[in-house]
């Protein structure tokens, strides 16, 4: 026998000895699988045994891949097409044996993750009725949020069975009416919107809002550095006031929080007349804040406050009737920028809410040598 070592033969194991290969060998003539690859998609080793599998096993693979989508149209395996080839490569199974063995064992596996995706979904939309315009993404991100370890193409594909989509965004109407007569201030910003921190860059514009009393509009002021509307104000006339008391609601906001800031604080808005206004510049001066104006048409100059209307509008204005009037819209809008802060993650913050994502900033100001995230 020899000496034991490093050298000696170790005995075949049991399977080797009956001639039965092990299941990721390949048969004789068979093309082996390379180096660093899976052994077919999700790792199919039953395909390559000579033994039958057990009917378990099959049924278990069926249950996980028969809502895989295959080819351009993206449809979906099902039950009795994947019994069909299987038994090509010799593994027979009727799908009444596959829906028999399924009633005697129970819910799968699978069965029991859907059950528990859709119940969260459920109570998520229950909650809030806003976390109904959410998409397949952002409902992911806030199951993971909430402590449901679960699989982003599960909850996409949850969704589309269930008939839960996420709200489309709309074309919009161009409301920005240029004063030709009026100063303007010189674009500060030059579409980039970044800031280093909280407060140094604020970006605003207004959108109109249709209700069965008439117009209405909603002016937006919104924090650049994690996205967070600061300041905003419904009213039923497009006037400086309305754009006036946006800022003013955002800097008593800031205050209130506790902020001594505004000094070198940008705002930062379309060339619309009542922004261009001179009574709306000298106010933004006597609070310290420099104006920014980008130019005349061009919706680029000032991309971020429209993506915030666009959201306001998408989310909360275009999937339901008009509401009676400005105060039910103020009302709504009051709900909706609270959701936007609070829970809603935005993919700008890495998928933080704003709240958390300027609560994560001022944690690593007051604890620079900790790596600690309010996740």
């Amino acid at each position: 026998m020899g000496p034991p070592g490093r050298d000696r033969r170790r005995r075949s194991g049991w399977a080797d000895q009956r001639g039965i290969r092990g299941p990721a060998q390949a048969a004789p003539g068979e093309r082996r699988t390379q180096a660093g690859q899976r052994d077919f998609e999700g790792g199919v080793g039953f395909l390559r045994c000579r033994a039958r599998p057990a009917v378990s096993v099959v049924v278990e693979f069926i249950s996980a891949h028969q809502h895989m989508r295959v080819g351009a149209d993206g449809l979906k395996w099902g039950v009795e097409s994947m019994c069909a080839v299987l038994s090509e490569f010799g593994v027979v199974i009727a799908p009444s044996t596959y829906y028999a063995h399924r009633a005697r064992r129970g819910p799968s596996k699978a069965d029991w993750t859907d059950a528990q995706v859709i119940d969260a979904i459920w109570r998520l939309r229950r909650s809030n009725k806003l976390f109904a315009v959410l998409g397949a993404r952002k409902t992911w991100i806030v199951l993971r949020t909430n402590g449901l370890d679960v699989s982003r193409c599960v909850v996409e594909r949850v969704m589309r069975e269930m008939g839960w989509r996420g709200a489309c965004k709309r074309r919009r109407v161009r409301t920005t009416i240029a004063d030709p007569a009026a100063t303007r201030a010189p674009d500060r910003v030059a579409r980039h919107f970044v800031a280093g921190a909280p407060d140094r860059l604020w970006v605003a514009d207004f959108t109109y809002c249709r209700t069965r009393a008439g117009w209405a509009y909603t002016a937006f002021v919104t924090d650049v550095y994690a996205r967070k509307i600061v300041g905003w104000k419904v009213a039923t006339e497009m006037t400086q006031k309305l754009v006036t008391d946006a800022i003013n609601h955002a800097i008593d906001t800031r205050k209130r929080s506790g902020a001594t800031f505004l000094d070198d604080l940008i705002h930062h808005s379309d060339a619309g007349s009542q922004y261009t206004a001179v009574a709306f510049t000298e106010h933004l001066a006597a609070e310290g804040i420099l104006p920014s104006v980008g130019s005349v048409g061009d919706s680029f100059d000032n991309a971020l406050a429209e993506s915030v209307n666009s959201s306001y509008k998408t989310e909360l204005i275009d999937h339901q009737p008009p509401y009676p009037g400005a105060a039910e819209l103020s009302l709504a809008t009051a709900e909706w920028v609270a959701f936007y802060n609070r829970q809603r993650p935005n993919g700008y913050c890495q998928d933080l809410t704003p709240d958390r994502a300027e609560a994560l900033y001022y944690h690593r100001q007051r604890h620079p040598h900790t790596e600690e995230a309010l996740r």
